[in-house]
């Protein structure tokens, strides 16, 4: 068994913590809250950029889904009349200073996120490990409102609203804090969010729901035509999986009577090309996003099943609302 598959027993599945975990626990908490102090205290301010800022993350390490989520704000922003652009740290990417992303950036160098997001928006991207700055990039093309693809935890960068994602299946696991468990914060802080988004399984009191919806496998070669995913129903199958939990797409490739031989990766794993070659023909289904760091080695049985998050309609409108009624307030607040 591998570190993380342990770390995960513990986290997720109810194995016990171990002294030592539990002993980095306080570390942890220190750390934090001396990151947190001197926005605390008043000694720095958080970072503006000019423009209504809002922030989609979630709790836990990992994913939870909220990079579909962002690219579903974005559409629905733009749809009620916004210009909006995209700010990520850009993890998994090489790039440190800030950039906007252009039709020759790589997934090695400013992470796979990010390229996913602009593929699928075509909005300004921006990535820096200093978000405002990044952040203040998007005003040249345009951009009346940036959406900060995760960030809840950096005190540094000013938001107007907060939105966390949290895993239907997974929530918070054994609910400790790092490296206890895999909360970045107390359970606690998750009642503060303006917005609390379910992916998966029944959104409790408070929640919104969101399911992840994807009928069409994607070739990976330009000259393979794309086929409806359900073709593939009965079929033995590679999954190819680098997420935060490589289980659910696995899973909803079962759901569709597909038979997977399963391959997870690390979160953002570096793909090459040999890490699919499973020295056979059958056809290897992957994510996303993964597929933007495969693409320069795509062979003519490797696709990739694109996802679209589905939420209500009224939970846009209640984002779009809640920012309008912000920027009224900073208007008159100029005058």
């Amino acid at each position: 068994m591998s570190f993380e598959q342990r770390i995960n027993r513990i986290w997720y599945a109810g194995d016990a913590v171990p002294w030592w975990l539990a002993a980095l626990v306080p570390v942890y908490r220190a750390l934090s809250a001396l990151r947190r102090m001197p926005y605390a205290l008043g000694l720095r301010k958080p970072a503006r950029i000019g423009v209504p800022v809002i922030v989609v993350g979630n709790l836990v390490v990992g994913g939870s889904g909220k990079t579909p989520l962002v690219i579903a704000l974005v559409e629905a922003l733009r749809a009620r009349g916004w210009t909006p652009g995209v700010v990520s740290r850009g993890y998994g990417g090489s790039a440190r200073e800030p950039r906007v992303l252009d039709d020759n950036s790589l997934p090695n160098e400013v992470g796979d996120e990010p390229c996913l997001i602009r593929r699928r928006t075509q909005v300004p991207v921006a990535i820096g490990s200093d978000r405002a700055q990044a952040a203040a990039l998007l005003r040249r093309h345009g951009v009346d409102v940036v959406v900060a693809d995760d960030g809840l935890q950096n005190p540094s960068f000013a938001r107007d609203v907060e939105i966390c994602v949290v895993d239907g299946r997974r929530r918070f696991g054994n609910g400790r804090v790092l490296p206890a468990g895999p909360l970045r914060e107390p359970a606690s802080r998750f009642a503060t969010f303006d917005f609390r988004v379910c992916n998966g399984d029944a959104p409790q009191t408070g929640e919104v729901g969101m399911q992840l919806a994807g009928d069409v496998a994607m070739p990976l070669a330009g000259d393979t035509p794309a086929r409806a995913l359900d073709a593939f129903a009965g079929m033995r199958v590679h999954g190819v999986a680098a997420i935060g939990d490589p289980s659910r797409f696995f899973d909803a490739l079962r759901a569709r009577g597909i038979e997977v031989v399963a391959h997870p990766f690390p979160d953002h794993h570096a793909f090459i090309a040999g890490d699919l070659d499973f020295g056979d023909d059958l056809p290897v289904l992957m994510t996303e996003k993964d597929a933007v760091k495969c693409a320069a080695f795509a062979r003519r049985n490797q696709y990739f099943v694109p996802v679209s998050a589905v939420l209500p309609e009224h939970f846009f409108d209640a984002v779009a609302a809640k920012l309008a009624a912000g920027k009224g307030c900073r208007q008159q607040a100029r005058r």
